[in-house]
């Protein structure tokens, strides 16, 4: 009685064994999610904002689908600049994949915070005058990505305002003073309009909640024809309100992208950011399998933005000249 059973126990185990060897290894270990960290500077967990969805469209241009090929770790400071190095370091220690650094205080401490992890910035700035990567086309390092060109733009924004405004003489700059990138913005400004034989005015903001109210009052009493605005993600935060204000003071503006005019804004003369975020995922891509960063050059994103608000121009009374709206990318009635 009992060899059979032994022979039977001895069956059942074998095939027990046969089945465990002949199922596929990726059944049994399910293939691990690439994680894909990504820090905002004005974003929220409610509100993770416009670029990292052109993330995710570029991705999925790709062929990736979120769940599936990739997870998103998003970290938003929600214009609390200072806590991007913390954010930044949770990704770390989470050991994303990699790591989206859309701004020039995350890459900075994406670089201090790992060695190993790659990095890919789109940011609005020189990687090679910051000290960021070698060169464009040998980066070094970790790290690469776009270069949006955002801050060399100014002479050309105020040459469109000059076109819309005829009359121009005075510019109101509302800047963040205590943005070192915003400061360096300002000369530019203040350069060209020199150039141009151009008065400027400060109107200088602080903090997360800034009063908007009072600036374009001084503006107003001040007689300046325009406003423009240098971005910071303490402004950035404040779009409608400060399109709300303008209009209320019928003041024309311009500012540094699209999403601005889309808010009520007059114009924007800007890199393609939406373009370029969508760029980035060639990155991730080029990344999760396999290529290094130092192998991959830094683009500079050529492809510019010219964005009009008919209707705000209409509400402050301001006729755009038909040589300008065809000029335009895109026109909002």
């Amino acid at each position: 009685m009992k060899t059979p059973m032994r022979k039977i126990f001895l069956c059942f185990a074998l095939s027990t064994l046969h089945l465990a060897l002949c199922v596929p290894v990726d059944a049994q270990q399910p293939a691990k999610v690439p994680r894909i960290g990504y820090v905002s500077g004005t974003g929220d967990t409610t509100n993770q904002g416009p670029y990292v969805e052109a993330l995710r469209q570029g991705l999925l241009k790709l062929g990736y689908i979120e769940g599936k090929h990739f997870t998103i770790e998003f970290r938003g400071a929600e214009g609390k600049l200072d806590q991007v190095p913390n954010l930044v370091n949770e990704l770390v220690q989470l050991k994303v994949d990699v790591l989206i650094a859309p701004l020039p205080s995350a890459i900075r401490a994406a670089k201090q915070a790992t060695k190993t992890i790659p990095i890919v910035m789109v940011a609005g700035i020189d990687p090679v005058a910051a000290g960021i990567v070698d060169s464009l086309a040998h980066p070094g390092g970790i790290l690469t990505g776009i270069s949006t060109l955002s801050h060399d733009l100014s002479g050309k924004r105020v040459e469109l305002l000059k076109e819309v405004v005829p009359q121009l003489t005075r510019v109101a700059i509302l800047v963040d003073l205590e943005n070192s990138a915003s400061v360096s913005h300002l000369k530019g400004y203040e350069t060209v309009a020199r150039a141009l034989k151009i008065q400027i005015q400060t109107l200088e903001v602080r903090g997360l909640k800034p009063d908007l109210e009072s600036a374009l009052q001084t503006a107003t009493k001040a007689r300046a024809d325009a406003i423009v605005t240098i971005t910071n993600a303490n402004l950035f935060l404040q779009q409608k309100r400060l399109a709300e204000l303008a209009i209320k003071n019928r003041l024309p503006t311009i500012f540094q992208g699209s999403t601005w005019v889309e808010s009520g804004g007059l114009m924007s003369y800007s890199t393609d950011e939406f373009g370029a975020f969508r760029r980035a995922a060639y990155y991730v891509d080029r990344i999760l399998k396999g290529t290094k960063p130092a192998d991959l050059p830094v683009e500079q994103s050529l492809k510019f933005e010219f964005v009009i608000n008919l209707k705000t121009a209409k509400q402050i009374g301001l006729n755009i000249p038909q040589s300008v709206l065809f000029r335009a990318d895109k026109v909002i009635k």
